[in-house]
């Protein structure tokens, strides 16, 4: 969601002096490479500034720059936890989007005041007043209270900071109180251990005072205190309605986790803070070093990457093709894909990311139940009462004329329609769509077929039932349980071609002609074949009896048949990343 959240902070940084001329740079809080290199903001980033009315009244601003993608949405509830109000974007040109309308109703949920900003007035297909228009009509904010701006060009950027001023509440809090902190967000430092970000709710934290977690019971020394500028400054104390951080010497990860209430030792507050509902992944794939000797390496940078991103989960396993590695849960495509490449960059690892799945759930026919996303641990049909799949609830946004293509694209997905509204001249279509489907190049095809234009949100609705089958992938007549994968019985077909003719063209070529065969059960539904070297037996046959030939060629087709019954075929590790990796599929 590209609305200019990062560049109108950049004009509010400047405007107030908080960035010097050295360290001016675009997008300033997104502070990790991989966000610079992508024009998206990852992580939520706290800072602290200093504003002076024309009036002479001073303020202490605490910004924290939020992501707006739907896989970060994890990152924006905790940080909402941290704030009295927000400025809510949205684009002049685009309108509102739909993960502009579950940001908001996030907001409401906190009962958060909201001051709405339509960003980008100054581009040439700009309609501001439409926008506004728009969050009245689709969220029920007043369109006269928008604020009118442009974070290119810096247009009301001090009719911004004076709304901050004169709508959003201070905070209150009673600093004589027994300390009570929020840790919103926390990274690992190879020298300090453990450092928390916290909103302080009451009482005040300086150096040297003993503090306790509330989960972990575990109690501290506070080695240092400080605020974000957005780099750690260190600090005297934080007192209740500050925005800092903490480092007390915390080295075992498992003793902060994110949500948790800080308090004092001795004088300790009666009720933590509620917390925040834990993140559930829903989307799993498998992540293996490419040398086994990283593995330790590896589940060190799980570790520490998990105090960063509490959305994220791993747990070991192993594979018969790639080894030892961890099954690592995330909220979506593009949060994987960043767990990923923050593991290669920051930890300096080599890794191989199999295709990503959601999580069945299979009734039994003596009762139980279980969930598994491991084709390995999917029962026999004659065993199971029910299969259940997950389901999603999409909302789309986008003008008119993409409607027909991307209805389209919602029914190949096997996508049922709930409603379809008109805001503006823009549309939102409602569908309840199996989870597995948009897993792959959805995203993707969506963009596309929109030109761009089309804007995608979605909640997860549950389980419900499915017509699920485990396709088992053969080679040689033999079983690779490491590429046998489960889909819904109408799209089986199409991807056990799919597999089978890359793994035709990835085996090696034998003396003997080996297939590669897709099966649902007992029952071939695909194949290849990877042809055989072919040996010219006729090379010394000049001319004469064309019995000689058919002697030479049939004693070569029961050779060939006999090394195929004794010989085996060694499937490379190369054909099992073609297959396995998410790119293929």
């Amino acid at each position: 969601m590209d609305h200019g959240k990062s560049t109108l902070a950049d004009r509010i940084l400047e405007k107030l002096g908080a960035m010097g001329v050295r360290d001016k740079r675009d997008q300033t809080l997104d502070t990790l490479e991989l966000e610079r290199e992508r024009g998206i903001t990852i992580k939520s980033t706290p800072i602290r500034l200093e504003y002076t009315r024309p009036n002479g009244e001073q303020y202490t601003f605490n910004l924290i720059d939020t992501p707006g993608h739907v896989d970060f949405n994890y990152e924006v509830s905790r940080s909402l936890a941290a704030c009295e109000g927000v400025l809510l974007l949205v684009d002049a040109s685009q309108g509102v989007e739909a993960q502009t309308i579950v940001n908001a109703y996030l907001a409401i949920d906190n009962n958060l005041e909201i001051v709405p900003v339509v960003n980008k007035i100054d581009l040439p297909a700009a309609d501001p007043e439409g926008a506004a228009r728009e969050l009245e009509e689709v969220l029920g904010i007043s369109a006269s209270s928008a604020i009118f701006a442009s974070g290119k060009s810096g247009i009301g950027i001090d009719e911004i900071l004076e709304a901050v001023v004169e709508r959003i509440p201070p905070p209150d809090g009673d600093p004589e109180a027994p300390l009570k902190a929020l840790i919103f967000d926390s990274f690992y430092d190879a020298y300090q251990g453990v450092i928390l970000f916290v909103r302080v709710l009451e009482g005040r934290i300086t150096k040297k005072d003993k503090v306790r977690m509330f989960v972990s019971e575990k109690a501290f020394e506070v080695d240092n205190v400080g605020t974000f500028t957005p780099s750690l400054v260190v600090g005297d104390s934080l007192q209740a309605g500050d925005v800092g951080w903490i480092a007390a010497g915390i080295k075992d990860i498992g003793d902060a986790q994110v949500g948790d209430t800080v308090t004092g030792v001795e004088r300790q507050t009666k009720t933590p803070f509620p917390g925040f509902k834990l993140a559930q992944p829903v989307v799993f794939s498998g992540l293996y070093p490419t040398d086994t000797e990283d593995y330790r390496k590896m589940r060190e940078a799980l570790e520490k990457l998990k105090l960063n991103d509490a959305a994220f989960s791993f747990e070991p396993e192993t594979s018969e093709a790639l080894g030892f590695g961890f099954r690592c849960g995330s909220l979506g495509l593009l949060h994987a894909e960043i767990v990923q490449e923050r593991l290669e960059r920051e930890y300096d690892l080599d890794l191989i990311a199999t295709a990503p799945a959601v999580i069945y759930r299979i009734s039994l026919t003596n009762g139980e139940t279980f969930e598994t996303q491991n084709p390995a641990q999917f029962p026999t049909p004659d065993k199971v009462d029910l299969y259940e799949e997950p389901y999603i609830k999409l909302s789309i946004m986008m003008p008119e004329e993409h409607v027909g293509p991307v209805m389209q694209l919602l029914q190949e997905r096997r996508g049922s329609m709930i409603t379809l509204n008109y805001i503006g001249k823009r549309v939102e279509l409602l569908y309840e769509v199996p989870f597995a489907e948009i897993l792959y190049d959805f995203h993707d095809r969506l963009k596309s077929i929109s030109r761009g234009y089309a804007s995608m949100d979605y909640e997860q609705l549950g389980y419900r039932e499915g017509d699920l089958v485990k396709v088992d992938i053969l080679v040689n007549g033999d079983l690779v349980d490491a590429l046998a994968v489960i889909v819904h019985r109408d799209k089986a077909y199409s991807l056990g071609r799919k597999i089978v003719d890359k793994m035709a063209e990835v085996i090696p070529r034998q003396m003997f002609a080996v297939a590669v065969q897709a099966a649902i059960g007992g029952k071939i539904i695909a194949r290849a074949t990877v042809q055989a070297y072919r040996k010219d037996v006729l090379a010394k046959c000049y001319g004469g009896d064309i019995s000689r030939k058919k002697k030479l060629l049939n004693k070569q087709k029961k050779g060939k048949a006999r090394m195929k019954n004794i010989g085996t075929v060694e499937v490379p590790q190369e054909a099992f990343l073609a297959v396995l990796s998410s790119d293929d599929l």
